[in-house]
């Protein structure tokens, strides 16, 4: 069985979510979502809309995602790699060569990001229609 893990926030999800994790699952047979903690948001400096735990569930009623596990700091990813024996590491590719030294531990793919969608766009535009 070949595993995938992807990591992200995933907050007011979106379809540029979807596509990602769907073209994720794609590549292998059980996809892990390493889900940012309402702690390590903070520490980002960023505030999700939705609870960890919220998020969470919205990840978990997913058909393409397998299995959801909190992502509490940067440093975890090797780590997580080893515990769960993944074969691909998938991030998208605003990302690119960020996550290259993990190819020592497991294949790195890195997705296009849907043109014109993200959850800042999203908050923008949400800021604008409050004001208009």
């Amino acid at each position: 069985m070949k595993k995938v893990i992807t990591y992200g926030t995933f907050d007011l999800l979106h379809t540029g979510h979807i596509n990602l994790l769907r073209r994720a699952k794609a590549l292998g047979d059980y996809l892990i979502v390493a889900l940012s903690t309402d702690e390590f948001n903070e520490g980002k400096g960023k505030k999700a809309y939705y609870t960890y735990e919220q998020r969470k569930a919205i990840l978990e009623a997913i058909r393409y995602v397998d299995k959801v596990i909190p992502e509490y700091s940067w440093d975890q990813k090797i780590e997580d790699i080893k515990k769960y024996d993944i074969d691909i590491f998938v991030m998208g590719d605003d990302w690119k060569g960020k996550f290259d030294f993990l190819k020592d531990y497991c294949e790195v793919v890195y997705l296009p990001r849907t043109v014109g969608i993200s959850t800042t766009k999203i908050k923008q535009d949400l800021n604008k229609m409050k004001h208009a």
